[in-house]
């Protein structure tokens, strides 16, 4: 039988640690120098054990089977099919399709692809009743995943107003869709609007959760998975702990409801730490927060490309994007290993964490009314803006970074005849219900003195 080479050693506690830490600091105290606090006010250590997950929730993340997603926004419909078959050729495994009215020919579009063995996922700017039937009608005998993001309250979170429908609400317009489709499923969260606009990670997770609680107070059937489209931003193990969390405390609360369906996972890269100067820094920053995705559990993720902030969609940024995803499951070995977080002290310790305070905020909201009143009192939207403010001025101090932005800035780099796009906040006056959350980058004023400039 094979030695263990751990019965060579003398198990050593975190208190023989700590006292070797506080010898090697020579004199420098340990808390000052060594133990940081997040945003979340989090305390890292420099070190952690299995003292630091004595309670430990139970969680399956089934790292091996997230899917590469392809985005794609639907204009011209035939090269809108050209391009999901080539994606699907290069390697994407599902495709989102962005569906900007109901003129798009649903049936053209989905009658060339391989249905069977792909996942598609489906953004509206609208929400219809006839146009979601149609979808089910084409793809009720394909056997093939079909997820219809429908997240009115989504929309006016993000745009300040509900949906135009002509039923008397969109959870009427949501109820009758619920009943008279069979094959897709419907509900989806937009949680990337929260971190987008600043907000941290316990927020993203208590403001998704209680946002889904508002469907499973409204909707009378939902017997499909709940899609969570979120966005991972640049700090590697809270971001895989998020998405952790993020399973935990769903399945407690929907088991309140009898809904016995795991939460589904749809990952894009954030926006917000995204630069126009030294953008191929931007190909960094993805490659880790897909990391994140995958080892948090992702079941689908869909690659930011580099240039995306200030270039219109192109065959080159598509395919670096879509290959940073192909060498991370193919060539890093990510589809080869499930629950690749167990094990991690540090990881499980934030997964604990991060749960709990969510939790904690979650029942807070609930108990002041649910997400949707705090949402229309502007609650919501006042305290995700005062963590992005605390975020904005640790980046205008420097002491958050961001390299080529505000730390190695390459004054040479010019970008104001690159710009096919407008990469800032876009101000547009009109009437709504409520004060819209609005999704703002940190480098934005940064990047605009810069563009002066030049």
């Amino acid at each position: 039988m094979a030695k263990n080479l751990f019965d060579d050693f003398s198990p050593v506690s975190a208190k023989l640690w700590k006292q070797k830490i506080q010898f090697e600091l020579n004199g420098a105290d340990y808390n000052q120098t060594l133990i940081w606090n997040s945003p979340e006010d989090i305390k890292v250590k420099p070190f952690y054990d299995k003292e630091d997950t004595a309670k430990k929730y139970s969680i399956s993340t089934k790292a091996s089977q997230f899917k590469i997603c392809q985005n794609i926004f639907v204009f011209d419909l035939d090269k809108s099919i050209e391009k999901a078959l080539e994606s699907i050729n290069r390697g994407a495994e599902s495709l989102c399709f962005t569906i900007p009215d109901e003129k798009i020919n649903i049936a053209k579009l989905l009658e060339r692809l391989p249905l069977g063995k792909i996942a598609v996922y489906f953004r509206f700017r609208f929400i219809s009743i006839d146009f979601v039937k149609k979808i089910d009608a084409f793809v009720k005998d394909k056997k093939t995943a079909v997820y219809c993001l429908l997240d009115p309250i989504g929309q006016l979170a993000k745009d300040g107003n509900w949906y135009a429908t002509q039923e008397k609400n969109n959870f009427e317009t949501l109820n009758i869709i619920a009943k008279e489709t069979a094959s897709l499923s419907l509900i989806s969260i937009n949680s990337g609007l929260y971190q987008n606009a600043g907000a941290n990670i316990i927020q993203q997770i208590a403001y998704s959760l209680a946002h889904a609680n508002e469907y499973f107070n409204r909707i009378d059937t939902i017997n499909k998975p709940i899609v969570f489209q979120i966005s991972v931003g640049g700090n590697y193990f809270f971001e895989i702990a998020k998405l952790r969390a993020f399973r935990i405390l769903f399945k407690s609360i929907a088991k309140e409801y009898n809904h016995n369906l795991d939460c589904h996972i749809f990952v894009t890269p954030s926006k917000r730490n995204k630069t126009i100067y030294d953008y191929n820094v931007n190909m960094l920053r993805t490659t880790t927060e897909c990391m994140s995705a995958i080892l948090g559990g992702a079941d689908a993720v869909a690659n930011l490309p580099y240039d995306s902030l200030y270039h219109k969609d192109n065959e080159f940024g598509g395919r670096i994007a879509r290959n940073q995803l192909l060498l991370l499951k193919n060539e890093s070995y990510f589809d080869k290993v499930d629950n690749p977080a167990d094990g991690s002290y540090y990881i499980e310790s934030l997964t604990n964490q991060l749960a709990e305070k969510a939790l904690l905020l979650f029942k807070d909201i609930e108990t002041k009314g649910g997400f949707l009143k705090l949402l229309n009192e502007g609650v919501i939207k006042r305290k995700i803006q005062e963590s992005a403010d605390a975020e904005q001025a640790l980046f205008d101090s420097g002491k958050e970074t961001l390299l080529g932005t505000n730390k190695y800035p390459n004054k040479n780099d010019k970008m104001k005849h690159d710009l096919e796009l407008f990469p800032f906040v876009k101000i547009k006056p009109r009437k709504t219900l409520i004060t819209p959350i609005i999704e703002k980058r940190l480098a934005e004023k940064t990047e605009q003195e810069r563009l002066s400039e030049e």
